[in-house]
């Protein structure tokens, strides 16, 4: 039951790359296939985050909806879907848990972030989680004009409530708007991209490899991608998780599979369709 419990507080965090990343247990992983990686060519970079491209256009109006697995069980599904609000860009990312997880560990948790267009700089995080019997509403708000960024709890259950601050660089990303930053990214084949990246509370870096040419086969279709590797590469949580996310090999870079391997189970996200408003 405490790997369950463990999966369930954490499955959807896959989704989007970072947050298992910022949550991952265990150890290193292995990479997920026994081909040689491409070497990077670039030195570490300094961490920042790099706005896109002036002619750089986000997929509004587009949910990826993904099939969750876990253990090769149905674990669930999960969507995320982005939209313009003015200057601004609004993510919503949703995970519902199905099957043997469901019938053990219900989840229903629901995202939001708020980024700048421009420049990719989070502005706000909102989370609401309901895991088992434990249900949470989180803000996080990211102020540069203070350098601040501070993330309130509150227990929808007991109504106790928790504030925590930290320090904030000049431009961060956060664990929801991450999936697109990443995507924004030229991806070529052997770079590599080092950025900041929070969850309202506490900053950590990822360094993301971009290791190689792949076909993958997902139920929305055969595709040719780019295997990125990500991990945390500093902080409290350094070498304790790894993500590979296929983003196919295209001016849009459609993330159409995500897979981590953590000290608890494999996690194995593939893209079922996308659905455009």
């Amino acid at each position: 039951m405490s790997t369950i419990l463990k999966f369930g507080s954490r499955w959807w965090l896959v989704l989007t790359l970072w947050p298992a990343l910022l949550h991952a247990q265990g150890h290193p992983a292995e990479p997920p296939n026994s081909q040689p990686q491409m070497p990077t060519i670039s030195a570490a970079p300094s961490s920042r985050v790099v706005p896109p491209p002036p002619n750089y256009h986000y997929p509004n109006g587009q949910t990826y909806v993904y099939s969750v697995e876990w253990h090769l069980f149905n674990a669930g599904t999960a969507k995320v879907s982005i939209n313009s609000s003015g200057s601004e860009e609004r993510v919503v990312a949703i995970a519902d848990s199905a099957g043997v997880v469901n019938a053990l560990f219900k989840v229903h948790d629901h995202f939001e972030a708020l980024f700048d267009a421009h420049n990719f700089c989070s502005l706000h995080i909102s989370k609401q989680t309901e895991e088992g019997s434990h249900s949470k509403q989180t803000e996080a708000n990211f102020d540069y004009t203070r350098h601040k960024s501070g993330l309130d709890e509150k227990n929808l259950k007991t109504g106790e409530t928790k504030h925590a601050d930290d320090d904030l660089p000049a431009c961060v990303t956060d664990v929801v708007s991450g999936f697109y930053y990443l995507a924004s990214l030229p991806l070529q084949v052997g770079s590599t991209a080092t950025f900041p990246i929070s969850d309202g509370a506490k900053i950590n870096e990822v360094t993301a490899h971009v290791e190689e040419r792949e076909q993958v086969k997902v139920p929305a279709g055969t595709f040719q991608a780019v295997r990125v590797k990500a991990e945390a590469t500093s902080g409290l949580l350094k070498g304790k998780g790894t993500v590979w996310g296929w983003f196919t090999d295209d001016a849009n870079h459609t993330p159409v599979q995500m897979r981590s391997k953590l000290g608890w189970g494999t996690l194995l996200f593939r893209l079922q369709r996308i659905d455009k408003e």
